[in-house]
């Protein structure tokens, strides 16, 4: 074994396996009769093709005696065969006669065998089914691939990842109606809870501002208070706790999931494997439509995707040709970009602080209080929507593929609407707890902001949508030729842009949670309407896009920046609650499960005193330091057996990449032999001297002197 896990396999090709001399006629035979007869091609057929299909041809072909043969050579195959005959890869008499010989076994096997093996390919046949089904039922499905064939896989991806969160929002409607809202329906909120009914002082202003009757509806944290579920370990406080850290450890398993199985694929699929573009040319077609319509999406699908591999081969030549000097002064000009990127950044962060400040003033008239309540979001939209247009300009300066640029703007613009954020969160504390008093909650302020960002991210998408594009797309046709159409230009769906927008809805989400539980709820309606919205920006106002790039790298970092602004809603989640701790006579709240003077850790003090004794000294050995290093070696443990095995399998796939190499050539070589011996023995005449100045290099010292003879 040692002996052999030391070869070193070379991709050596010799003269006789590059280069045939064999005629056409010879070519013609073996590429009909020998090359399928090869191991390598049997070996990529499944079972029954190996075993039935060839042999079961073959058998019509050879007459009676092979048939037999085949009949009583393979019924204790088929025995051991299961599967449908519809999965089997073989002609449609082979699969005939697999039918017919299946039919005689039930004799020979007996009832309860028969049974059984009826039983198991009905299960197959109704999973096969049932995916179908729930495939089919999958929503906007229809809609991805009309999207999919007009603009190419990438416009796909993002409403692909629009659905996915649609799907992870609802999770959370049901973990938020699970551990909040049912526990509080059922058992109630205490008696000194106020009902909850329209007053005088509410107006419609308050579903904009999260204010008046939104403010003390389910919507906020201060809602939610203690009702007659009040048991040691088993009451509102923790329970409400409980479903928010649940939300945001089944959104970090999903997402990094998603993350993971996209790197996979991305790693599988990049430059260690070229892509096959005879493939997709001859072989891409899908022969089932029969609609006119379905036909020209799949055109547009495949002729997308070639342009995507013939921009990304331009730009690989082009960039191995680069000298020296070319590159230097690249590097410096990127250099120079960056610089100018941190400059924009620093002044983004600026606005976003003195928009902050602004806000706390108050102002009688009702338009200039809500335009300045809204001044934080106004500016963060204004940020966000006007710097990642700089950014994709400045890259387009970098000299990047058009995939490359395109995931340094989402970089780039995914690090403003985070930071962004966290700016505008960093100077919200402070100010929640200067103008913290018992009258007032200061969590519901926090999730006031979070609703308010949430809302005006959603108006600003509708704004953008039927104010800006539509009317951007209506004069475009009916005045083409217009000083103002030629200025504007076509439009296109920026992929980036859009992007950070789910992105960005979905932090606030994840931030707000805590303090505005039904934002999850909020998030999908909004989704949903987006979706809508996006789809008829895509296929009404937008053209398709010339440079097109590669959906999946760029699904990876879709995940990548979700799961960052997981880690930042965590971060703050967890800042507020260490602020609790710190300083709990300066932030002890007046509202919420935590009201009357608690807080989290008197709540789980008081639930880790009821608990059994072994109970208790295993859950402080958790969160003691003495846990702490076992943990951190079987992390180390792990991980050094994941990195061991990821080597392995990359020098296992370099070495099978290598024996394909060696072993075709060598095949190539043995054919074109054997393909001349064939056409030795059926015209010896006509090949007779061929063969031999073919075979004059190989057996040199044998055909030397019967040439000099004759």
């Amino acid at each position: 074994m040692e002996e052999h896990n030391n070869v070193n396999f070379m991709r050596l090709l010799s003269d006789e396996s590059t280069q045939s001399t064999v005629s056409s006629d010879s070519c013609e035979y073996y590429q009909t009769e020998i090359f399928d007869q090869l191991p390598s091609i049997q070996a990529s057929r499944p079972e029954q093709d190996r075993q039935g299909s060839w042999e079961t041809c073959e058998a019509y072909q050879g007459g009676p005696e092979a048939g037999e043969r085949i009949s009583h050579g393979h019924l204790s195959r088929d025995k051991a065969s299961t599967q449908p005959l519809r999965n089997l890869v073989m002609c449609i008499q082979g699969k005939r006669d697999a039918r017919d010989r299946r039919k005689m076994q039930i004799s020979s096997i007996g009832f309860w065998e028969s049974w059984r093996r009826s039983q198991s390919i009905n299960r197959k046949r109704v999973w096969a089914q049932m995916r179908g089904a729930l495939s089919g039922l999958l929503p906007w499905q229809q809609k991805l691939r009309a999207i999919e064939g007009r603009f190419g896989v990438g416009v796909k991806s993002y409403f692909v990842f629009l659905r996915y969160l649609v799907y992870l929002n609802f999770l959370h409607c049901a973990l938020i109606s699970g551990f909040i809202l049912g526990p509080t329906a059922f058992y109630g909120r205490s008696n000194s809870s106020e009902p909850l009914k329209f007053g005088g002082n509410d107006s419609v202003l308050d579903f904009f501002l999260g204010s008046g009757y939104l403010d003390r509806s389910p919507v906020f944290y201060g809602f939610y208070t203690r009702g007659s579920l009040n048991l040691m370990c088993l009451n509102t406080p923790l329970l409400y706790l409980a479903g928010v850290l649940i939300i945001l450890f089944l959104s970090l398993i999903m997402v990094v999931r998603r993350t993971t199985v996209g790197y996979k694929h991305t790693w599988m699929l990049g430059k260690r494997y070229s892509m096959n573009v005879s493939y997709k040319i001859f072989c891409g077609w899908d022969f089932t439509i029969q609609d006119p319509a379905a036909a020209t999406l799949k055109q547009s699908f495949i002729r997308n995707d070639l342009k995507l591999f013939l921009e990304e081969q331009s730009f690989s030549l082009r960039e191995s040709q680069r000298t020296l000097r070319q590159r230097v002064r690249l590097y410096l000009l990127r250099f120079v970009l960056n610089l100018l990127v941190l400059s924009l950044l620093g002044g983004a962060f600026y606005l976003i602080y003195f928009a902050t400040k602004t806000s706390d003033y108050k102002n009688g008239y009702w338009l200039v209080s809500l335009v300045l309540q809204y001044l934080p979001p106004i500016t963060i939209t204004f940020v966000n929507l006007v710097l990642p247009h700089i950014f994709r300009k400045i890259s387009s300066f970098e000299d990047y593929s058009f995939t490359m640029q395109v995931n340094a703007t989402l970089v780039r613009s995914i690090f403003l609407k985070l930071a962004s954020l966290a700016i505008y969160l960093f100077f919200l504390f402070p100010t929640t707890e200067r103008q913290q008093n018992p009258s007032h909650c200061g969590e519901n302020r926090i999730g006031r902001e979070m609703y308010k960002l949430c809302i005006f991210n959603f108006l600003a998408t509708f704004c953008n949508a039927f104010l800006m594009n539509y009317p951007r797309k209506l004069v475009q046709e009916k005045y083409p030729l217009s000083l103002l159409a030629r200025l504007s230009g076509k439009q296109r769906f920026l992929i980036p842009f859009n992007v950070l927008d789910l992105v960005y809805g979905q932090t606030v989400s994840w931030v707000g949670v805590y303090y505005c539980p039904l934002l999850p709820l909020i998030g999908t309606v909004t989704l949903m309407a987006t979706f809508y919205i996006k789809k008829f920006t895509v296929l009404r106002c937008c053209v398709a896009e010339q440079r097109m790039f590669r959906a999946s790298s760029s699904s990876v970092l879709f995940h990548f920046m979700l799961l960052l602004g997981l880690f930042m809603a965590a971060a703050a989640l967890g800042f507020n609650l260490y602020q609790q701790e710190a300083a709990p006579n300066k932030n002890i709240s007046s509202c919420g499960p935590f009201g009357n003077g608690e807080t989290l850790f008197n709540v789980t003090g008081v639930c880790m005193n009821s608990l059994p004794g072994a109970a208790q000294t295993t859950l402080r050995y958790l969160a003691s330091e003495a846990f702490a290093l076992p943990l951190i070696l079987a992390e180390i443990i792990i991980l050094t057996s994941y990195v061991s095995r990821g080597r392995a399998n990359q020098k296992a796939i370099e070495r099978l990449k290598d024996m394909l190499v060696m072993s075709s050539s060598d095949k190539r070589f043995l054919v074109k032999q054997h393909a001349t011996m064939l056409r030795r023995q059926r015209n010896p005449l006509r090949v007779r001297s061929a063969p031999i100045k073919e075979d004059a290099p190989l057996n040199h010292w044998k055909d030397h002197p019967s040439t000099d003879a004759n």
